[in-house]
């Protein structure tokens, strides 16, 4: 191939015009989606964080519907009077399905206050509470009828790891709930592994059986729990992060 007065090959002539930089543009064009299949895979590899919604009382929360009992706000406590059976407030969704529920409870008068899970209506939820004149915890499952209508899973989790359950004393009580297995911690110590299928998804709440109690500090954490949680930087950005730390 003649280009001026010069004999060229016609790869010669091919580079000449740009042969390099086409192969430059033909590599590029390879690596593209070379690199695209990296960076999704990367994207779909990367842990899906769970939400969490947390409940300190500072400030009216008109989210919580009251099922029965005498509850109110005071203090940054959210507290219910000594009264009937099975008083509790309910908070959250319904399709709410595997999470971890936390709360701090303090018993101020006679014996029975814990935690609601998996609520599917006002008469329908498991409870885990302390008892203290046994100095156990108790779970059972409430069904339709009355207040008090219900069915013991297991009503003696004797306290272990030298916890102590006594009157007007806060205690740290969390359930981690994963399918079928529940599983729960008073003061961060295990007391037990339970297992029951009939409640799948629920709303949360706090509870208590002829009396008066105290709750603070109420948290879920779970895949389908939509996050709002807001960080006070002032003034609670400590103890909210304290708390986020123990769940994971």
């Amino acid at each position: 191939m003649m280009v001026g007065n010069v004999l060229m090959s016609p790869i010669s002539y091919w580079q000449k015009i740009g042969g390099k930089n086409m192969r430059t543009a033909i590599g590029f064009s390879k690596l593209v989606p070379f690199s695209l299949i990296v960076f999704l895979g990367v994207a779909f590899a990367l842990p899906t964080f769970a939400g969490t919604q947390l409940w300190d009382f500072e400030e009216k929360h008109d989210d919580w519907k009251v099922a029965n009992g005498n509850w109110e706000i005071k203090g940054g406590i959210y507290q219910v009077e000594r009264g009937g059976r099975a008083e509790h407030s309910l908070v959250g969704e319904e399709d709410w399905d595997d999470y971890t529920v936390e709360a701090k409870i303090r018993i101020d008068e006679h014996n029975w206050a814990g935690l609601v899970f998996r609520a599917q209506s006002e008469h329908e939820y498991y409870v885990y509470y302390l008892n203290i004149p046994s100095n156990k915890s108790e779970l059972w499952r409430h069904s339709k009828g009355a207040w008090d209508t219900r069915q013991a899973i297991n009503s003696n989790i004797p306290a272990t790891k030298k916890v102590k359950i006594e009157l007007e004393e806060w205690f740290d009580v969390k359930a981690v709930i994963e399918g079928e297995i529940f599983k729960f911690y008073i003061n961060g110590e295990l007391q037990g592994e339970q297992k029951d299928n009939v409640y799948k998804t629920g709303k949360i709440g706090v509870w208590a059986w002829e009396t008066a109690a105290s709750f603070d500090d109420v948290m879920i954490t779970g895949d389908n729990v939509i996050d709002t949680l807001a960080v006070d930087a002032n003034d609670k950005l400590a103890t909210t992060w304290g708390r986020l730390k123990r769940v994971y």
